[in-house]
């Protein structure tokens, strides 16, 4: 590895710095781009003066990021992007620009390059509500709200240069990640910040539904391997799920955290299950899961202090952050 270098956008994020300490353990000097808007630098805290670590803080919707940049790099990992759903369907504009019109951007700049491996963080919500599980990577593309959308855009748009182009890319379709660092402040959002920060404020724990539904959650430490692989593989232009292959309903989650429970209504455009079948990037990459769920969910306890700042949703809060998604995405 030594001698390698890495750009990561996104880097300042919670999967973006979770891959920064591993390439840096693996002795890959590493530039980051990210524009704080979601990402933290104290996620990098010892790297900010470090000679291994460069950041730059700029937006990939900006052309004159990438134009900016003079290293040669050997891995590409694109990580940055707007990730939230009720938001994107309020607001979509700044999802396209942001993970369509920034992937864009990186692939212009990669098209002047020449053998860089590119690896996209895609996302499970393409396949919408799946009819299939374990949902396999050629199931119906079924997106339901413009994050998904876009998501699906970039990986299209990102396939196409390297079918045109000849870049060299991996797609990796991430099912529900989960771990230290993720996102604790801005919208309402995924289940498990909103548990912890719940559970941190002594509130109950707001189940949507019954709490059956599934949801494959996968550590984002094995998500960073998952990226690595992916990078130093010979294997080019092909998508993969990044899952645990093992999901976990939401109330055995709830049972993981404690606490009191409020059940909240059931809502439409959003899937029973998210279970990846997860045999193609076991065969051909070699990854598989490491992490075990309830080893993952012990160790976010022990550092929940984290969410101490993070917005604690209830009943009323969420019911009026998610008014348009029951708008626009009614019960088919």
């Amino acid at each position: 590895m030594l001698n390698k270098k890495a750009l990561v956008t996104g880097g300042a994020g919670f999967i973006g710095s979770h891959l920064v300490d591993l390439l840096v353990k693996q002795g890959i000097r590493v530039v980051i781009i990210d524009n704080l808007s979601t990402g933290k630098l104290s996620n990098l805290g010892k790297y900010q003066e470090s000679n291994i670590v460069k950041i730059l803080v700029a937006d990939i919707s900006d052309q004159s990021t990438f134009d900016a940049l003079d290293e040669n790099f050997d891995y590409v990992f694109h990580i940055a992007a707007l990730a939230d759903i009720v938001p994107s369907i309020s607001n979509p504009a700044p999802y396209y620009s942001s993970n369509l019109i920034g992937t864009l951007n990186l692939l212009e700049y990669l098209r002047r390059q020449s053998d860089i491996k590119l690896v996209f963080a895609a996302s499970s919500s393409c396949y919408g509500i799946p009819s299939t599980f374990p949902t396999p990577e050629n199931a119906k593309i079924d997106y339901k709200y413009p994050y998904a959308h876009s998501k699906y855009l970039a990986e299209s748009t990102i396939m196409h240069y390297a079918s045109v182009f000849g870049l060299k890319a991996i797609s990796l379709r991430l099912f529900n990640v989960y771990g230290k660092r993720a996102r604790s402040n801005g919208n309402y959002g995924a289940v498990m910040g909103v548990f912890l920060a719940q559970c941190l404020a002594g509130q109950p724990l707001t189940v949507v539904g019954d709490g059956s539904q599934l949801r494959d959650f996968v550590h984002v430490e094995d998500v960073a391997r998952a990226f690595l692989m992916a990078a130093e593989s010979d294997l080019s232009n092909q998508v993969f799920n990044i899952g645990s292959g093992k999901p976990n309903s939401i109330g055995y989650l709830a049972s993981l955290i404690g606490g009191e429970i409020e059940y909240i209504p059931w809502r439409p455009g959003e899937p029973s299950i998210t279970h990846a079948n997860i045999e193609k990037v076991t065969l051909e990459l070699k990854w598989k899961p490491e992490i075990k769920f309830e080893d993952g969910i012990n160790d976010l306890l022990l550092h929940i202090e984290d969410w101490k700042d993070a917005p604690i949703w209830d009943r009323h809060s969420i019911k009026e952050a998610t008014a348009n998604w029951f708008k626009y995405l009614p019960n088919d």
